[in-house]
């Protein structure tokens, strides 16, 4: 087959969520444990960051991607859904996962593919593992779909976990109240793995704590490290974001190119999943240090690097035209530019 027709064969053959709903929501990890086992289990083979949560985790996964890419690790990201093409799902530093190794790819596992009968999101999920695994990433940035403990992203085991915003979500399949959605959502928490959780409502909040207690992992609440102070704006319509760090007690201004006020959500919980980070992955090529300078191994040195660090680069934004937005998360998408949304200008 030639891309297109594997990509009509996809499209064709496997429930996808958004074109046949319930029918494609599968409630265990059978399938995706099976995909896995089929193509050699890649998802063991690199490092990774787990995202989930409402609203907020797509801008997340794209903000911490530039950032390790920035910082000179080969990035792998997975997120969903698509807008355009097929291939913005699954990319390496930027880049899209190749016509040519789709097709690989189906061609490798099509037999497993008819005789396991997966989700769409299913058999995307291990796709991008296998080019995650087979293109040896430093680390890739994993976003869940819909929910968390039976997300088909949830068999990784992640250097830390990440949850955004919690809100009424998919109710159908995780429940009609935010602390239902919670359990779902905080299912991606590991065993001894750190969670770091975005702003939230206190009793959503009891709900990450206790099953973090449960599991032995340190939770951190993004609120108790930064309070957002204001937002400027430049010239040329970029943003500053200013903090105050509620541990050193000093002033942080960080640059964006996303402009909504709510994305000071956001980049909180990206700072402090990397000042994690700094702790627990040490770099091939770089070294994060506290001074917030980059020192390369080859003795160039970038200044003021943290702030280079939170840069939210035009072709690493995400546009949700997908569909996928939530009752809070469209108001919060509406607030500040003329087209209202956060933008993707690679896609």
């Amino acid at each position: 087959m030639n891309y297109q027709e594997t990509i009509d064969f996809l499209f064709s053959s496997l429930p996808m969520f958004q074109r046949t709903g319930k029918a494609a929501y599968k409630a265990n990890l059978d399938n995706t444990l099976a995909l896995d086992k089929a193509v050699g289990h890649p998802h063991r083979q690199f490092r990774s960051i787990h995202v989930a949560g409402t609203n907020g985790k797509g801008s997340v996964s794209h903000m911490l991607a530039s950032i390790f890419q920035e910082a000179g690790y080969k990035t792998g990201l997975y997120t969903s859904p698509h807008l355009v093409d097929f291939r913005e799902r699954i990319r390496i530093n930027g880049e899209m996962i190749g016509e040519e190794q789709v097709v690989s790819f189906v061609d490798r596992i099509k037999d497993e593919i008819e005789r396991i009968q997966p989700s769409f999101f299913e058999m995307t999920v291990a796709m991008a593992f296998d080019h995650f695994a087979r293109e040896k990433v430093d680390i890739a940035i994993i976003e869940t779909g819909m929910g968390g403990r039976l997300d088909s992203t949830n068999i990784i085991t992640p250097v830390i976990s990440l949850i955004t915003n919690i809100s009424i979500d998919h109710a159908e399949f995780l429940g009609d109240t935010e602390v239902l959605i919670a359990r779902e959502k905080g299912g991606i928490i590991k065993e001894g793995v750190p969670v770091i959780v975005g702003k939230n409502s206190d009793k959503v909040c009891e709900v990450f704590t206790e099953i973090a207690r449960k599991k032995g992992s340190g939770i951190i609440f993004t609120n108790e490290i930064r309070e957002f102070l204001f937002q400027t704006f430049t010239a040329s319509q970029t943003s500053n974001f200013h903090f105050k760090n509620l541990v050193s007690r000093q002033t942080e201004t960080i640059h964006s190119d996303l402009a909504g006020s709510y994305q000071s959500e956001n980049i909180s919980l990206v700072l402090a999943a990397v000042g994690v980070m700094r702790k627990t992955v040490e770099g091939k090529d770089h070294e994060v240090r506290r001074n917030n300078e980059v020192r390369r191994e080859d003795g160039e040195r970038r200044e003021d690097g943290e702030r280079k660090y939170h840069e939210v680069r035009r072709n690493n934004e995400v546009r949700r035209e997908d569909g996928e937005r939530r009752e809070d998360g469209e108001r919060k998408y509406h607030e500040v530019r003329r087209n209202n949304e956060v933008r993707r200008e690679d896609g």
